[in-house]
């Protein structure tokens, strides 16, 4: 195995010009840089990455903890990150942790002695909190924190506003009695969009039916078990917000084994715009997010911390969600894919983008 020594000899520099290549610093010129790699991958040369480590303190790698790597939206988040992080030739440590607050710090501490930075989407506000103490001394970016207090980088969903523009949506089209397919309890992004919902309906002038929100969490299965609980609501909704699509999608299996018809027995909006939301029958509408920006931003904030392995500043920033119109909620779709209504936001608030927009997409003219 060929060792740095081989390298500086064939290449004919120094082994500390070859350790500064490798090192990415900027006191080796453009070509001396390029020859030395060549030289390197001729006599299949690599340096080792543990041992370069205890010399620079860095390890070129930013952990990710998620609380769940199944499904479209996490595997769009991971390639935003790893987008990022290919960029800046770092690589990407993935790992999930769906139990309570002190296995998620437990997971996180595992992690630290292996990564430069830690990017963290704990979603139930004891496991935010938990991390708190850990992002005081380390790199760390939270993911959809909520409204936590701690002092920490954290990068958001426009959930309460997406929810909101959802719901004002079947509002607009007549519909007074909506019903939701709530998240589960306890979850941050789940309560936003709840709030959402919520306040939609209060600005709207309609009473708050505790008996209209119906248990969630999440996943197909408990969409589809959702379906009973809302058939036995007399009088029915003639509505239904789902707080994810996942949800949205075993709702519609569900009504369709009991010939209720979507869009024209029940409207029906969900919540993330999966890939697979276009595709349904009917096309989904839905709150679009783009999980893909989520983790690509969230890479390029932590990473100047990283670097420096200092605690990331508390900025906060919330990226913006789109309602994307098609046929499930009942309204027509130009094929057009133009921008209808305005901006649906809750009075006395303000999006820190101010970027919540409907956009109609799919369908033929005409078409419901």
């Amino acid at each position: 195995m060929a060792t740095i020594r081989d390298v500086a000899r064939e290449a004919g520099v120094s082994i500390a010009t070859v350790s500064r290549v490798f090192n990415q610093t900027a006191l080796v010129t453009d070509a001396t840089a390029q020859h030395v790699r060549t030289v390197a991958s001729r006599l299949d040369y690599w340096p080792n990455s543990a041992a370069r480590s205890l010399i620079t303190h860095r390890t070129h790698a930013i952990g990710v903890l998620l609380p769940d790597l199944y499904g479209e939206f996490f595997s769009e988040v991971i390639r935003g990150i790893d987008m990022a992080a290919r960029r800046e030739k770092y690589q990407v440590l993935v790992s999930s942790s769906r139990a309570n607050a002190e296995t998620i710090v437990a997971a996180v501490r595992a992690l630290r002695g292996r990564i430069d930075g830690l990017i963290v989407m704990a979603p139930d506000a004891d496991a935010t909190a938990a991390i708190g103490d850990f992002a005081a001394r380390f790199p760390v970016l939270l993911l959809n924190p909520g409204a936590t207090a701690i002092e920490v980088g954290a990068l958001s969903i426009a959930n309460h506003e997406g929810a909101y523009a959802a719901v004002r949506h079947l509002i607009d089209l007549g519909h007074r009695r909506i019903a939701m397919v709530m998240g589960p309890s306890g979850n941050l992004d789940a309560g936003e969009r709840n709030a959402g919902y919520r306040q939609a309906r209060a600005d709207a002038g309609i009473a708050h039916l505790p008996e209209l929100e119906l248990a969630g969490d999440f996943s197909e299965s408990s969409g589809f078990q959702a379906a009973e609980a809302l058939m036995r609501i007399r009088p029915r909704p003639t509505a239904v917000f789902a707080a994810n699509d996942y949800m949205a999608i075993g709702l519609i299996s569900a009504l369709r084994d009991a010939d209720v018809r979507v869009p024209q027995d029940l409207a029906l909006v969900g919540f993330d715009d999966i890939a697979i939301a276009q595709y349904l029958s009917p096309m989904l509408t839905t709150v679009r997010v783009d999980a893909c920006e989520l983790g690509e931003r969230a890479m390029q904030r932590l990473l100047p911390f990283a670097r420096t392995r200092r605690p990331a500043e508390p900025h906060r920033e919330t990226l913006p969600t789109t309602l994307i119109v098609r046929h499930s909620c009942g309204a027509q779709t130009p094929a057009n894919g133009a921008t209808v209504g305005s901006r649906h936001r809750p009075r006395g608030t303000r999006h820190l983008d101010d970027r919540t927009s409907a956009v109609r997409d799919g369908g033929a003219p005409g078409e419901v």
